[in-house]
């Protein structure tokens, strides 16, 4: 199913459960087992799965954390919270919003295709959801420590591109604890900017695959 350019169809926000944080597993056993498979399986992921690990990525972990915000579960440079989830699947796309625990229909159709860098060929075409990272480069001036680099773009880029990494890594390990597996890649940025209409303080940075792994 292609990507039919209606911005949200009949798809409706879908309100995530409550992550189960009684998993079994240390932190430490996930970084024993984390690595990147580029093999899935199509297998579907639950809305519970979805939840879990969404909330890993860069879920609310307290309600009062830097200058009195919801702190989350990955850091950001001056808490700036500058990078989206973009959730893909077959039938549509999403936006994580991390307070609210939801994702919000952006576009009806499948562009998980896309969520993957040219020359990769058909790696990871089975596995169900991709993740595209998106940097608002506004949100900077919105950080709740403000200081010099954030005005800086070349300073910008160092802070996030290492936001990203911190994501996806928090992603890795979910995926590791829930015997899933990921992989963090490059992305067609080009395409993605146009069907996802993207306004110009926001660019496309990276994608990430997750599925259960290929037996």
């Amino acid at each position: 199913m292609k990507p039919d350019g209606k911005i949200t169809g009949d798809m409706q926000p879908i309100k995530l459960s409550e992550p189960l944080f009684d998993r079994c597993g240390t932190v430490f056993e996930a970084l024993k087992t984390r690595r990147t498979s580029r093999s899935f399986s199509d297998k579907k992921i639950t809305l519970q799965v979805l939840s879990d690990i969404l909330w890993a990525a860069q879920g609310v972990n307290r309600f009062k954390g830097p200058v009195g915000e919801p702190g989350r579960t990955a850091g950001s440079a001056s808490n700036s919270q500058e990078i989206y989830v973009y959730v893909a699947r077959e039938e549509g796309t999403y936006l994580y919003d991390p307070d609210a625990h939801v994702v919000t229909p952006v576009l009806t159709g499948d562009i998980r295709a896309l969520a993957i860098g040219r020359g990769q060929g058909m790696a990871g075409a089975n596995a169900p959801l991709r993740f595209i990272y998106v940097v608002d480069i506004d949100k900077f001036k919105k950080a709740g420590f403000q200081e010099p680099g954030l005005y800086d773009p070349e300073v910008q880029k160092s802070y996030y591109f290492v936001d990203t990494g911190l994501i996806a890594q928090n992603v890795y390990l979910a995926a590791s604890a829930l015997g899933l597996a990921s992989w963090f890649h490059n992305c067609n940025k080009l395409e993605l900017t146009k069907v996802l209409r993207l306004e110009p303080n926001r660019r496309v940075l990276f994608g990430q695959t997750i599925g259960y792994p290929e037996k």
